[in-house]
């Protein structure tokens, strides 16, 4: 235990940090790993790999996620705008290299393989650019003069045609309605907002009629027909599970399920563990969304607020949209289950967005002089 008199770096991490937020990212990760033992296995029998191949990489790549979260946690918003900055310059290179040299995967180039790496840039791209945009929404509002709204805007469509181009649509759907959430936090005009809610429709528009895997996705969810396997197998495991599972090791349907210990890594945990552990698995994500807008609500720093709403809100929507693909409530878009899901860019991108909501919402001097004013009780002067 660190003590409160201590004056060093770790113990002042230690006594400003969120131990709650902290506690509930480290509870996920750890449940990540649990439930690689659960959903891997049969996938990497299917395709011919060791049996614990996926499960031994989770592991792996739970030491370098769990360094990168910590490491940013001790940073200044300062620096986390820096370093957010440079990762997002770097995740855009990357994703243009992404459309000439990437791995093309079912009619998609997402990932770029460097030696016995595959990197997924977009994964990056997100948490960095919620900190930016964070920063000229802020920026805006401290001086008008500066066009920060107008950068933002500027940068929200050069990311979306990114995506658009590899293409992602999930990803492309996230972070519209992310960017979205912070423009409107940031007190735009309804005009605007209006304005933006018919692109968007616009641009599903577009993206229905332009992308034939879209489209098809789109026709099975609301159809029925067509090759419905993954999110019917999907269903089964859930309902097989009833309230309280099969047991740890138990499951059948999940030996069938393709995609079982990355997009469906729920189903799985719903077949072993039940429905009872799935509501309180939604609920931890509950948790770091409504704790992360009670840190932005009550911080007077714009750019703190926009940024720590808008990384809880992107752990949110994620986990919203893949949630909502394994109970059939949304069209299947690929998504991994923050923290859960198996896939090294997507379990470490996750952990960056983690450690930046660490960083920003630690208890500075500054924060604690706001605080004290917000409930500072006013004297009365002596009567002359």
């Amino acid at each position: 235990m660190v003590s409160r008199a201590e004056r060093g770096p770790l113990a002042e991490w230690f006594w400003t940090i969120d131990r709650l937020f902290l506690a509930v990212f480290v509870l996920l990760l750890g449940i990540g790993f649990m439930l690689s033992f659960a959903a891997s296995p049969a996938v990497a029998e299917r395709i011919g790999l060791d049996q614990f191949h996926f499960v031994e990489r989770h592991g792996l790549f739970m030491l370098p996620s769990l360094a990168v979260m910590f490491g940013l946690s001790f940073l200044s918003p300062r620096q986390v705008r820096r370093v957010a900055m440079i990762m997002l310059i770097g995740a855009l290179v990357a994703m243009v290299l992404v459309l000439f040299i990437g791995m093309e995967v079912k009619g998609s180039r997402r990932w770029i393989s460097i030696s016995f790496l595959s990197i997924q840039p977009s994964e990056f791209m997100k948490p960095a650019f919620v900190v930016v945009c964070a920063w000229l929404f802020a920026e805006n509002q401290k001086q008008p003069d500066i066009p920060g709204n107008l950068f933002a805007m500027m940068l929200f469509v050069i990311v979306a045609a990114l995506l658009v181009s590899e293409p992602d649509l999930g990803q492309t759907i996230l972070t519209s309605a992310v960017w979205g959430s912070m423009f409107f936090m940031a007190g735009m005009p309804w005009f605007w907002i209006a304005l933006m809610a018919i692109g968007a429709a616009g641009g599903l528009f577009v993206a229905y009629t332009v992308l034939p895997h879209a489209a098809q996705r789109i026709n099975q969810f609301l159809t029925g027909e067509g090759n419905t396997f993954q999110v019917d197998t999907a269903h089964d495991a859930i309902v097989r599970g009833g309230w309280f599972g099969m047991g740890p090791g138990e499951g059948v349907v999940k030996r069938i399920l393709p995609d079982s210990h990355t997009d469906f890594v729920f189903s799985v945990a719903a077949e072993e563990f039940g429905v009872v552990f799935c509501i309180a698995l939604v609920s931890l994500y509950m948790f770091v969304v409504m704790r992360g807008l009670s840190h932005a609500r009550g911080d007077r720093n714009d750019f703190t607020r926009f940024a720590v709403a808008g990384l809880v809100l992107q752990i949110g929507f994620q986990s919203i949209i893949n949630i909502g693909v394994n109970l059939q409530l949304l069209p299947a878009k690929g998504m991994t289950l923050p923290l859960i899901s198996y896939g090294g860019s997507s379990q470490i991108a996750i952990c960056v967005t983690a450690g930046f909501v660490l960083a920003l919402t630690r208890q500075r001097p500054e924060k604690r002089a706001q605080e004290r004013s917000l409930f500072r009780v006013p004297t009365l002067a002596p009567a002359e």
